[in-house]
């Protein structure tokens, strides 16, 4: 029978040789990852202790605290601290603090191979199918059963295909292609199915910009997004000392319940505005929109190659006055990779506030919360009401390019006005 690469992933994960969509399978999980915010304090602890139950192999879970890291207030660091000392008490030595977000701590750390079925207790957990996994978020409740046994039921969802031609135009990154996927598949449109990413724009794809787009299909609902390896991940998997794992390509017969077709070509600078992901417009149409604050970090738009091009842009320019331009790097890694090759410095001589590596801006909770009547333009992934602080503040989702453009103007600018 003609499978699809989620598929195949859910047949590898529940011993079988084959599976059809919207059969339920028992399957067998490679690794979980928790978080600070819902990790072991949320439902986990308490129940483990009440069954008397351990976790089934501790070199599987990984426990990373990112969302409270740099703790803001008393609240948050008895949560790190609760984090930390229950991920010791259970032998968690895959325990990882002030690393920077999960999602990028799980894959610069050789958490996630090719092949395997990785569960997570966040949503963008979906992040990891651009290394060729099936990944996606649960909730704690599931967790517990994951930690306690090792497996969990899926259903195995509908695959949707998103096919991408060609090259991207200068000024266009990964941001503003799964923007346009999302604007035109919507916010439910792949409710808890899978988004199969492919296409000669994605055999160019780095590594940095597949993660962007796989971080972002659950904005679609999808339950997975999924890349097929090739040699950029063999090459980024060599760079990183990760497993090679088991590749899967999608049978040329394989059955998608929808398929989408796009040309890189006509590709222009996007955003989603308030305060849907799938309100999407063209940046240059979107009217005089006067901007207080401009973040470029986050699991999603915060690694290298984020960076690199949004202090490209900047290099000898100056940010607007009254505009605060934060910069939060994907991780510790990539904020030491971005300090040697001077791009920290380059965004700072710029006007620049160099973060650490944390979710904090990205959920409004510390180090960068947006007030009432106030708009930033963002590299993250949600700008839902209230989503980086004020419930009375409006976010606009756009590339880290798009980002550091309108830190320049003070409005929302297209970037290739400045390229």
């Amino acid at each position: 029978m003609a499978m699809t690469i989620s598929e195949k992933l859910l047949a590898r994960a529940a011993g079988k040789k084959e599976v059809r969509a919207g059969e339920i399978v028992q399957a067998r999980v490679d690794k979980a990852m928790m978080d600070d915010i819902l990790g072991p304090r949320i439902e986990i602890a308490e129940n483990m202790e009440m069954l008397g139950a351990g976790v089934w192999d501790p070199d599987r879970v990984t426990i990373i605290s990112d969302h409270y890291t740099p703790p803001a207030n008393a609240k948050q660091a008895e949560i790190v601290k609760f984090t930390r000392e229950w991920a010791a008490a259970h032998g968690i030595v895959h325990y990882y603090e002030f690393a920077g977000p999960c999602h990028q701590v799980m894959v610069e750390k050789a958490r996630v191979s090719p092949g395997e079925l990785v569960v997570g207790t966040d949503s963008h957990t979906c992040t990891y199918g651009a290394l060729g996994a099936f990944s996606t978020g649960i909730g704690s409740t599931e967790m517990l059963g994951v930690l306690v046994t090792g497996e969990l039921w899926l259903k195995v969802p509908q695959s949707i295909k998103v096919h991408f031609e060609g090259g991207l135009p200068r000024g266009v990154m990964a941001k503003d292609v799964i923007l346009r996927a999302i604007g035109t598949i919507g916010h439910n449109g792949a409710t808890y199915r899978a988004m199969e990413f492919c296409g000669t724009t994605f055999d160019a794809m780095p590594m940095d910009e597949r993660l962007c787009i796989t971080n972002m299909a659950v904005e679609a609902g999808a339950k997975n997004g999924v890349i097929a390896c090739d040699s950029i991940t063999r090459t980024y998997l060599a760079e990183h000392r990760i497993p090679e794992g088991v590749s899967f390509q999608s049978d040329p017969d394989a059955q998608y319940c929808a398929e989408y077709s796009f040309h890189a070509s006509e590709l222009v600078p996007l955003c989603a505005c308030p305060h849907e992901v799938d309100n999407v417009a063209e940046i240059s149409g979107a009217g005089h929109v006067k901007i207080h604050q401009a973040y470029i970090g986050s699991c999603t738009g915060g690694r290298f190659n984020d960076l690199k091009a949004a202090a490209d842009l900047l290099r000898g320019k100056k940010i607007a006055k009254g505009v605060r331009l934060l910069i939060s790097p994907a991780s510790r890694e990539v904020w030491e990779a971005c300090d040697k090759a001077g791009i920290l410095s380059t965004l700072s001589e710029a006007g620049a506030t160099i973060l650490a590596s944390s979710c904090g801006a990205c959920l409004g909770i510390h180090s960068g919360a947006i007030g009432k009547g106030e708009v930033c333009v963002s590299s993250t992934n949600r700008n839902f009401i209230g989503r980086m602080g004020s419930k009375e503040g409006d976010v606009y989702l756009a590339s880290p390019l798009s980002v550091a453009a309108s830190a320049v103007t003070g409005i929302l600018t297209d970037p290739r006005t400045m390229l």
